[in-house]
């Protein structure tokens, strides 16, 4: 809902200002190994572990939440209504952003910076063109998709 000026500020602002934070992720591997659920739980948990205070309770943005052994709560769209969720997804989202800002130059025939990865209209023209590369998710339906038209051509 916030412009990328608007979070890249407040990421700053939150990164100086909050008691602890943590950024964490789950490979690509991981995710095609055990669903994107599992991995997005896992990499929360290692987020948590990561942190130089452990907070009393874990507030978690949507239906599950992972084992970590601290109290935890899911709040669907909490995002919109918890501040320290938000500040969560505003860290989450622009270190995905900048992620992919460097993907694209490593691989600028995708044009990850324009749409960081989801699945809009010229991302699945991309992978349609140039088929997947190394990260992209193989159990993710359009990229399967246009891994087995590259397959069919191939032949």
């Amino acid at each position: 809902m916030l412009s990328e000026k608007r979070r890249e500020h407040l990421a700053g602002e939150i990164r100086q200002n909050a008691l602890a934070w943590f950024i964490s992720s789950a490979s690509v591997a991981e995710i095609d190994a055990m669903n994107i659920l599992q991995a997005t739980l896992l990499a929360m948990k290692r987020a948590v572990e990561g942190l130089s205070h452990l907070p009393d309770e874990v507030l978690v943005d949507g239906l599950h939440v992972p084992a970590i052994g601290i109290a935890s709560r899911a709040i669907v769209e909490g995002d919109r209504i918890i501040a320290e969720i938000s500040a969560a997804s505003i860290l989450a989202k622009t270190a995905r952003d900048d992620e992919m800002r460097e993907m694209d130059a490593r691989y600028p025939q995708y044009g990850f910076a324009r749409h960081k990865g989801y699945g809009t209209r010229a991302h699945v023209d991309a992978l349609n063109r140039e088929g997947p590369c190394e990260i992209h998710r193989m159990s993710f339906a359009p990229v399967r998709e246009a891994r087995r038209q590259m397959q069919l051509f191939a032949v």
